[in-house]
C-alpha cells in the first residue's frame, strides 16, 4: 500500500488524468448509448406468478401492464352526450397506440360497474400486450395526451398505473445538491481549510460521476431498477466523502508532525488507505450478500451499488495520494501551517475526545445501560413492522397518479385500485362449473365488494374472475383477505375439484414478493453477519470484536426500522414529509440492511483499527482503546454528520422509497456513530478487558493473514 501511495502520489498528473478521461468518456458514452433501467421481478412458484403466466397464454393482448383512464365531472353525470362523446373519441385513439391490447370502455354494457352510482366518475382499464419495462414511453405519454386533451372546466381526466407513475417519477433528486452542499459546510468547519474541504468532496463527486455512467452502462447487459441511479448517487456520496475524509485526516496529521508530504501521502495509504480497502470490501460484501435472496429484481440493484463503492474506494486510493501532490502541506490553512512550523499545535491529550474518552474508561457499566436502554427505546416500532407495497395513495398531491387514485376511492372504494384476479385451467366442463362456485363464494365472502362475470379465453381453456376488496392495494386487510382466498375460501369451494385456482393481479404479486423477501430475510442476515465477522476475525485476530460488531449491526438495525416504521407506517411522518402512511417497501428492509451492515462495518473498522495499532505497540488495553477514540472519534463523528445530512437531504425527492431509504439510513448512522461507537462500543471494550483481542494460538497460525495495519508501521 506505500508502494501505491508513493507512486500515485509522483505520477499525479498521469493518475489525475486517468480519472478525469474515465470521468468523461464513459458519461459521454453512457449519454450517447441511453439507459435501459427495467423495474420487471419474478417469483417463480408463487400463485400469483402461475395466475400470470395463464393469463399471458389465454389473453395474450391482455397480460401486459394496465393503466387506468380515470374521469369525473363537476356538474351532471359521465353519461351526459358531451362528455360521453368526448371519451368516446378517447377511448378510440388510445386503442389505436400500437401497444394497447384492449380498452375497457364504462360505456360498453359488460362494464357499467366501472361508472360510479353517482354517475360522476368512471374508468377504463387500458390493457396493453407488453408489460411496462417494455413499454415504449412514447405510448405512454401518447395515452396521457390523448385523455388530457379531452379535458375541460366541467370533465376532469386523470390516469393511474404503473407506467405512467414512472413517466412522472422525478428522475433526481434535489436532496443531492443540498446533501453536497451540507457536506462541503461541514468539513469545512471540520478542517478548517477551503482546500481541505475540497479534497474528499471533489473525489466523492468525481467518483459518483464515473461511477453512474457505469451503472447506465450496465443496464444494457443486466435487469437494473429505475430507483438504483439515486440510490446509487444517496450511497456513493455517503461513502466517498467518508473514505476521503478518513484518508485526508490521517495525511493532515502525519503534515502536522513534521512529515514529508510524500511520506505522509505513502503513510496515509499504509495507514488509512488500508482500513478505507477493507471498509469498502465490507459494504460490497454485504451489498452482493442480496444474490441469496436469488432475486434478479435485488441482484442488479446490489451491482449497481457495488459498483458505486468500488469506483469511490479506487478514487480514494489513488487520486487522492496524486492530489497530495499538488496540494502538499496546503491541507492545513496558512495560520495551521505557521503553528507546525512554530510547534504550537493544541495538546491532542487536551482535547474533548481525549476527555470524553476518558470519560468511557471511568463508567463503562452505566454508560453500557444507557446506551442500549436508547436502543431498545427506539426498536419498539420495529416489532409491528408490515412489509408491502406502497400503492399510489402515497404520491405527492397534484400528481396525476394520485388525482386518479382519490377519485377511484371516492367514487368506487380503494379497492378500486387494486382488483384481484382468479384465475383456473379449464380442461372440462366440470372445471367451468368450479370457478363458477368459487365466483359465488367470493360474492358472498367479507372484504369482497365485487366480482365481476366469468370469462372465458377465446379457447374455452382458461377462466378469469375480478374481484374488488373493500380496502386497498397497501392495506393489510387486503393481505389477510389474500391468504384466506387460497387458504380457505377457494378450496371450500371447489368441494373436491381437481381444478387448480390462482389469485393474482398487482396487488397478489407485490403481496407475495413481500411474503418471499420475509421468508428469506432470516437467511440474508445471517450470512452477511457472517461474512462480516469472518472479515473481522481474518483482520484484527479476535473472535470478540466481531461478535461485537455483529450484535452491534443488529442493535443500529433494530432501532433505525423502528424510527422507519414510526415515520412511514404509523404516519408520524406523514406531513412533514408529505407521503402517506403505510406499509413499509418490501424490498426496502434487505437493500438497507446491506448498505447498514456496510456502513457499520466501516466505523467498527476505522474505529478499531487505531486501537489494534496501538494495542499491538503497547500490549495496554485500556490505552489503545482511549487512544483509538481520542484519535478517529473526531474523524468518525464528522463522517457521520456528513453522511446523515446526505441521507436525510433525500427526503426531498418525490418518490416515497427513496425518502425511507433517507430517513432509515439517516438515522441509522446517528445511532450507529453518536450511540454506538461513541458509547457502547468502547464501554464494551473496557469491560472485556485484553479478552477483546484473544485468539486460540492453533486457529491464528491456521488463519491466513489479511491485517488492516501496515505491516511495518513505526507508529
Amino acid at each position: 500500500m506505500k508502494s501505491l501511495g508513493r507512486f500515485a502520489f509522483r505520477k499525479k498528473y498521469y493518475v489525475i488524468g486517468f480519472w478525469l478521461i474515465a470521468l468523461f468518456g464513459i458519461t459521454a458514452i453512457s449519454q450517447s448509448v441511453g439507459s435501459n433501467f427495467s423495474d420487471s421481478f419474478s417469483l417463480p412458484g408463487t400463485d400469483s406468478t402461475k395466475a400470470l403466466a395463464l393469463l399471458g397464454k389465454a389473453f395474450p393482448r391482455q397480460a401486459g401492464d394496465t393503466e387506468t383512464i380515470v374521469f369525473h365531472v363537476k356538474s351532471g353525470t359521465v353519461n351526459d352526450p358531451a362528455v360521453r362523446s368526448a371519451m368516446q373519441a378517447v377511448f378510440t385513439k388510445v386503442a389505436g397506440i400500437a401497444s394497447v391490447g384492449v380498452v375497457k370502455s364504462p360505456y360498453d354494457a359488460l362494464n357499467a360497474q366501472q361508472i360510479s352510482r353517482d354517475q360522476q366518475t368512471a374508468y377504463a382499464p387500458v390493457v396493453f400486450s407488453v408489460n411496462a419495462r417494455l413499454l415504449k414511453t412514447k405510448d405512454v405519454k401518447a395515452l396521457v395526451s390523448i385523455g388530457k386533451a379531452a379535458t375541460t372546466p366541467n370533465l376532469e381526466v386523470e390516469f393511474g398505473g404503473q407506467a405512467v407513475g414512472q413517466l412522472n417519477a422525478p428522475k433526481g433528486s434535489p436532496g443531492e445538491i443540498i446533501g453536497i452542499f451540507a457536506a462541503g459546510v461541514i468539513l469545512f468547519i471540520s478542517f478548517g481549510s477551503f482546500f481541505a474541504m475540497l479534497l474528499p468532496l471533489g473525489v466523492a463527486l468525481l467518483a459518483l460521476g464515473t461511477a453512474s455512467g457505469i451503472v447506465t452502462l450496465l443496464t444494457h447487459s443486466i435487469g437494473i431498477a429505475s430507483f438504483a441511479p439515486i440510490l446509487g448517487s444517496l450511497i456513493g456520496l455517503g461513502v466517498g466523502v467518508d473514505y476521503a475524509l478518513f484518508i485526508v485526516s490521517r495525511y493532515r496529521r502525519e503534515i502536522s508532525q513534521g512529515v514529508d508530504p510524500e511520506d505522509a501521502a505513502s503513510k496515509s495509504i499504509d495507514t488509512s488507505g488500508r482500513a478505507v480497502l477493507f471498509a469498502g470490501a465490507t459494504v460490497c460484501i454485504a451489498l452482493l450478500g442480496l444474490f441469496v435472496l436469488r432475486l434478479s429484481f435485488l441482484n442488479g440493484v446490489a451491482i449497481a451499488a457495488s459498483t458505486t463503492v468500488l469506483v469511490t474506494m479506487a478514487a480514494s486510493l489513488t487520486l487522492l495520494p496524486a492530489l497530495f501532490g499538488v496540494m502538499k502541506r496546503r491541507v492545513h490553512s496558512r495560520r495551521s501551517r505557521r503553528n507546525i512550523d512554530g510547534g504550537t499545535l493544541k495538546d491532542h491529550e487536551q482535547s474533548l475526545w481525549a476527555k470524553w474518552s476518558r470519560t468511557v474508561a471511568s463508567a463503562p457499566r452505566s454508560l453500557s445501560l444507557g446506551a442500549v436502554a436508547i436502543i431498545v427505546l427506539l426498536s419498539i416500532p420495529f416489532f409491528s413492522l408490515h412489509l408491502g407495497s406502497s400503492d399510489q395513495g402515497n404520491n405527492p398531491k397534484g400528481t396525476t397518479t394520485r388525482s386518479a387514485y382519490d377519485l377511484l376511492a371516492t367514487g368506487f372504494g380503494p379497492g378500486t385500485n387494486g382488483p384481484l384476479q382468479v384465475i383456473a385451467q379449464i380442461k372440462s366442463p366440470a372445471d367451468k362449473q368450479a370457478l363458477e362456485l368459487v365466483a359465488n363464494a367470493l360474492a358472498k365472502t367479507p372484504g369482497i365488494v365485487q366480482v365481476s362475470p366469468l370469462i372465458t379465453s377465446p379457447d374455452g381453456t382458461v377462466g378469469f374472475l375480478q374481484a374488488i376488496p373493500t380496502t386497498g392495494p397497501q392495506d393489510i386487510k387486503t393481505s389477510n383477505l389474500i391468504k384466506s382466498l387460497r387458504s380457505t375460501v377457494i378450496p371450500a369451494a371447489l368441494a373436491g375439484s381437481t381444478t387448480s385456482i390462482y389469485v393474482g393481479g398487482t396487488t397478489a404479486i407485490f403481496d407475495d414478493f413481500a411474503s418471499v423477501i420475509s421468508g428469506k430475510l432470516p437467511l440474508f442476515i445471517g450470512v452477511i453477519i457472517l461474512l462480516g465477522c469472518l472479515l473481522l476475525l481474518l483482520a484484527f485476530r479476535s473472535f470478540v470484536i466481531p461478535l461485537t460488531a455483529g450484535v452491534m449491526n443488529l442493535f443500529a438495525a433494530g432501532a433505525s426500522f423502528g424510527i422507519v416504521v414510526a415515520m412511514f407506517q404509523w404516519g408520524w411522518g406523514q406531513k412533514l414529509l408529505n407521503v402517506g402512511s403505510g406499509p413499509i417497501e418490501a424490498f426496502l428492509p434487505v437493500i438497507m440492511l446491506a448498505i447498514l451492515f456496510g456502513l457499520s462495518m466501516d466505523y467498527q473498522v476505522f474505529l478499531v483499527s487505531r486501537m489494534h495499532e496501538e494495542w499491538v505497540h503497547t500490549k495496554e488495553n485500556g490505552r489503545a482503546i482511549v487512544v483509538g477514540q481520542t484519535e478517529t472519534g473526531r474523524i468518525i463523528t464528522s463522517a457521520a454528520l456528513i453522511m446523515i445530512t446526505v441521507f436525510a437531504s433525500f427526503v426531498f425527492g418525490g418518490e416515497k422509497v427513496i425518502k425511507e431509504f433517507g430517513i432509515g439510513l439517516a438515522a441509522a448512522v446517528f445511532i450507529d456513530a453518536f450511540v454506538l461507537r461513541t458509547i457502547l462500543v468502547p464501554a464494551l471494550m473496557h469491560l472485556f478487558g485484553k479478552s477483546n483481542w484473544w485468539i486460540p494460538a492453533w486457529l491464528d497460525r491456521r488463519l491466513p493473514h489479511l491485517s488492516v495495519d501496515p505491516v511495518d508501521s513505526d507508529l
